[in-house]
């Protein structure tokens, strides 16, 4: 390891302790990550050592590993297989439909533009709101919402209306502040800024070591994936001025670029199946570079 690597590993030891000093991290969370990142796009299984390991490099201990894999297995997300003295966990088929959706978030095109009602329909009213609630809805009265066009009518039992985009640009902005709470979630992505925000400089990225890389892109990726997927994500008609937001898919996007290939060859070398290393790339990782790469261009 040169002086330079020693150096820059260092300042990043130091990112990596203030992060988890801000934002304990649980077992359960940063195993779901690691399968989100790592495992999902390079087949969905992964040999239990590799998440202890790299468990370990955030201080999470084998025991915790052991305990928060028993309960995914409990939950329905992971399955566990064995091939002589090592455990495998593949994601459950539910589980991987769950991980594209949130994959596509992080990593896919921007998002349709649009808005829509819902009106809900049945019994199971608080339910379907809480789905709704997920997807960025705002409740307007008992079984009334209103949010970004993602949900297709079979997602919901209810009436969907599709909504044309108000010209009123300062009236929308105003409504949005009414029935969204828009500045925490400007909180969440400013903190976020402030943790990664030296890592969009190449200088603070060039000469960490690859295990090193891993772990940066790994809490990075946790960290976003958190802040972004409790955004509602609204059209941006309807967001405040200066929005922090953008600045953070940005940052997301190229600190994750940056980090990618030492990462990547990083998992090639130590990650393990039953039938071998993953690989560095996968079409579906290449896909995902390249549409970060669309994003910031």
């Amino acid at each position: 390891m040169t002086a330079a690597t020693n150096q820059a590993d260092a300042r990043a030891s130091e990112l990596i302790r203030r992060i988890l000093a801000e934002n304990p991290l649980k077992a359960a969370g940063f195993i779901v990550t690691i399968y989100g990142d790592v495992v999902e796009p390079r087949g969905g299984i992964a040999w239990i050592g590799n998440l202890i390991e790299t468990c370990a490099d955030v201080g999470i201990s084998e025991t915790l590993v052991r305990t928060a894999v028993s309960r995914l297995v409990a939950a329905g997300q992971l399955c566990g297989e064995r091939q002589g003295r090592r455990s495998y966990y593949r994601l459950s088929r539910s589980a991987g439909s769950e991980f594209a959706a949130a994959a596509h978030v992080l990593f896919g095109t921007p998002e349709e533009d649009s808005w829509q009602f819902v009106h809900v329909l049945g019994p199971s009213v608080e339910e379907a709101m809480q789905t709704l609630k997920r997807a960025g809805h705002a409740r307007l009265a008992n079984r009334l919402t209103v949010g970004p066009a993602r949900l297709s009518a079979e997602a919901i039992p209810g009436l969907v209306f599709r909504a044309d985009v108000p010209q009123d640009h300062d009236a929308l902005q105003a409504f949005a502040l009414e029935y969204w709470d828009l500045p925490a979630h400007a909180r969440a992505y400013e903190t976020f800024l402030e943790q990664f925000g030296s890592m969009s400089d190449s200088a603070e990225t060039a000469g960490i070591s690859p295990a090193t890389a891993l772990i940066i892109r790994l809490l990075l990726v946790h960290r976003f994936r958190t802040v972004h997927l409790h955004d509602p994500r609204l059209p941006a008609c309807a967001l405040p001025d200066e929005w922090p937001g953008k600045a953070a898919r940005q940052l997301f996007s190229r600190v994750y670029r940056r980090l990618s290939p030492a990462a990547d060859a990083f998992v090639a070398r130590t990650f393990l199946t039953a039938s071998g290393p993953l690989p560095a790339s996968t079409p579906a990782t290449s896909r995902r570079v390249e549409t970060l790469t669309s994003k910031t261009s």
